[in-house]
């Protein structure tokens, strides 16, 4: 048998992950996604498929406020937007998906934001 890549161990987490979590139009689902220099957040009903809410680094509106943070400190700011965008969709509790990552470092920091943002997990 071939030795597993680091992203294919974390794709076969994070399907096992999803067999328990699932997001629903009263609580949906907060998904995050890491690459090497981006995070991306999306907030996501599972039952019609489409994606609520979402933000990340790329964002343009969000470019010109990163200045000089580190990866960390723009999670951060990503999760306190991706809570106030969800919070004017009229969203406030979601279930957290952390994609078969570790919670810590940018998960846990874009985590801490969406909570400091106002969504219930």
């Amino acid at each position: 048998m071939a030795k597993k890549t680091r992203a294919e161990a974390r794709k076969i987490r994070h399907r096992r992950v999803r067999k328990h979590v699932a997001g629903t139009p009263e609580r949906p689902r907060l998904n995050v996604f890491r690459s090497l220099t981006e995070i991306y957040a999306q907030v996501i009903d599972d039952e019609s498929g489409t994606t609520l809410v979402s933000a990340s680094t790329i964002d343009k509106t969000l470019r010109e406020e990163f200045g000089d943070l580190n990866k960390t400190e723009q999670a951060k700011l990503i999760g306190k937007t991706i809570a106030e965008r969800a919070k004017s969709n009229g969203i406030d509790t979601v279930v957290f998906d952390r994609g078969g990552y570790r919670f810590s470092g940018r998960v846990k920091s874009l985590a801490e934001g969406a909570r400091e943002g106002g969504l219930k997990f």
